[in-house]
């Protein structure tokens, strides 16, 4: 689901943030490639298309504000690099993150929407007080094409 420019300077007019060409285009890019999991440097590749007099130290300074105004996520998924997605915005805040499918064979990562875990939440915060704000959850595996690959083998 693409957002538009007009949707992106009221979010970003929202979050008490000048509208600039660098942030515009760095929420685009995230948003063009949904699910991607980028790293600043995949970012800054793309943007520097659109435009060129761009720095990487641009987009990682740009990255830590929208990532500071809950607009953007950053990730680890454990293969030594930062990654970062657009944020989903819900009634204004931030809602959980989707989870991640991380196959241990060929480091494709995929996305997993559906949250099972708000009944957990309602429970710890029931028994202890604790009010969970967000979680972030990996599974790892062996993804549907590796796995049949490993059984054609056999």
């Amino acid at each position: 689901m693409a957002i538009s420019q007009e949707e992106f300077k009221k979010l970003l007019k929202e979050k008490g943030l000048k509208v600039t060409n660098q942030r515009l285009l760095v929420l685009e890019v995230l948003a063009d490639h949904r699910d991607t999991h980028m790293t600043a440097e995949d970012i800054y590749d793309l943007v520097k298309e659109d435009y060129p007099e761009i720095g990487l130290a641009t987009i990682y300074r740009t990255l830590q504000l929208l990532l500071n105004m809950q607009l953007v996520d950053r990730i680890n998924l454990d293969d030594g690099c930062i990654r970062y997605e657009i944020g989903d915005q819900l009634n204004g805040e931030l809602k959980h993150h989707h989870h991640h499918l991380i196959c241990k064979t060929c480091g494709k990562v995929l996305p997993f929407r559906h949250d099972l875990l708000d009944d957990l939440e309602r429970q710890i915060e029931e028994e202890t007080g604790f009010h969970v704000l967000d979680h972030e959850l990996k599974f790892y595996g062996q993804c549907k094409e590796c796995l049949k690959k490993d059984q054609d083998q056999m």
